[in-house]
């Protein structure tokens, strides 16, 4: 037979009818199984048991990775970062981190647009590394998915009571896993991120900086200037001197290894994406530009509009304010005289906690579909529905999202900080398991 090319850039040695009325696509290195506008490929020797469907667009697998990724952490919880480096440490930290996803996302786009599969860096680690390496990272990031959902769950009851703490914590809870379970069992394609809140920031304060404001305070930089806020711009902690102020700048850095992320959450929707070799590399390319704009930008921001030993800020982190109460956006605005932006930043804060939560959901359960598939967990787990969701991952998934209930019996912050512990390792676990997977890759 003679040999060919196909759209997807991949060299077609073979072209065969299957019994079901597809076709069985053998290429150098790959197989695929396509009808219409779905392309289903696998890799060599592993059995063709995933049932998902592709009908993730571009827009959609950009959402995903941005909706992940935009949450409290940047809009809330940088806030304490901020009191603890100061603002060049934030900025610097964030920065330079940025780099590191940089390189995280060029491994993981060449990887997966050459063999875009379901669940694909959990089972490249098992295909060019070892078995026992592909279960760690499957499970290693099954768990970091699984206890951000519980987490950004406990998020949204702390933001709604920025209104008011009426509403019952069980009704709360209920609601949000009973949203998800509906937007990932029957809606495959209904994944978003909100971006609106992170340019409304970066507006705010270019406008207010330059005397937007109802003071007409043209403050720029001050908070930066050592003159006018001692300790500036990079602040002491822990220890005094030149150790406190390097100490202070890894409190930044592990706040930024925290808040970054992006590309592995665009390479789970490899399995479930519409013409993945064309799709993919400019999924990641412009979730990367995106997120690295968001971030690096936004601790920026956070440095300019208030300082990092405003008391305000610093009681509101020590007292647990609910919602955006503990931002320093919404701390700047009461500063400035700002009534009504608050509650709008509070309401946009909830929406991307929300569709950050769905996000996890929907990878933690293809995580899990991975392992299935390689068989490190249970068969039963590969079932689909017709719309192509592995409906028991997602059960499962749910069923450890119940974990949201601890903060009936306890501080909803102290419950937080529990979940934050535990997936800021786990993280760092992924990449470095990424990086050297990409090694043995191009190897």
């Amino acid at each position: 037979m003679e040999r060919r090319t196909s759209k997807t850039g991949a060299a077609v040695e073979k072209i065969e009818k299957t019994s079901n009325g597809g076709v069985l696509i053998t290429a150098t290195g790959l197989q695929g199984e396509g009808n219409g506008n779905e392309y289903r490929v696998q890799l060599d020797g592993l059995p063709a048991e995933d049932q998902t469907h592709r009908r993730l667009k571009n827009r959609h697998i950009q959402l995903i990775g941005i909706g992940g990724t935009v949450g409290t952490a940047l809009f809330v919880q940088i806030g304490s970062s901020l009191t603890q480096g100061g603002p060049a440490s934030l900025f610097l930290a964030f920065t330079i981190w940025s780099s590191f996803i940089l390189a995280i996302s060029y491994c993981l786009s060449e990887m997966v647009t050459w063999i875009p599969i379901s669940s694909p860096f959990v089972r490249f680690a098992d295909r060019f590394v070892d078995p026992a390496l592909g279960f760690c990272a499957g499970y290693n990031f099954f768990a970091l998915q699984a206890a951000l959902v519980p987490f950004e769950v406990t998020a949204f009851n702390l933001v709604l009571q920025f209104w008011t703490d009426k509403i019952p914590l069980v009704a709360v809870i209920f609601f949000v896993l009973i949203c998800f379970a509906a937007l990932n069992l029957f809606a495959v394609r209904w994944y978003g991120g909100k971006v609106t809140l992170a340019l409304c920031m970066m507006a705010f304060t270019f406008v207010t900086m330059v005397g937007g404001n109802p003071l007409h305070d043209k403050y720029g930089f001050r908070n930066w200037d050592p003159s006018k806020v001692p300790g500036a711009p990079f602040a002491e902690y822990i220890k005094e001197g030149s150790l406190g102020r390097f100490l202070g700048f890894l409190a930044c850095f592990i706040q930024a290894s925290f808040t970054i992320a992006g590309p592995d959450y665009v390479a789970m929707a490899a399995g479930e994406a519409e013409y993945p070799r064309r799709n993919m590399p400019s999924a990641f390319t412009s979730v990367f530009y995106r997120l690295t704009t968001f971030f690096v930008l936004g601790s920026l921001c956070i440095g300019i509009v208030v300082p990092y030993n405003d008391p305000d800020l610093l009681n509101a982190l020590s007292n647990a304010r609910p919602g955006a109460g503990s931002s320093p956006y919404v701390i700047a605005m009461e500063h400035l005289h700002i009534r009504v932006l608050p509650h709008i930043v509070n309401a946009l804060i909830l929406t991307a906690v929300f569709s950050a939560g769905n996000s996890y959901v929907y990878c933690a359960s293809r995580t899990l579909l991975g392992l299935a598939l390689e068989g490190k967990a249970p068969k039963i787990l590969t079932r689909c529905n017709s719309n192509g969701v592995p409906i028991y991952c997602v059960g499962v998934t749910l069923a450890i999202s119940l974990l949201s209930f601890l903060q009936v019996s306890n501080n909803a912050a102290v419950v937080l900080q529990w979940f934050v512990n535990l997936v800021t390792a786990s993280q760092l676990l992924n990449y470095a398991i990424i990086a050297f997977t990409y090694l043995r890759f191009y190897k």
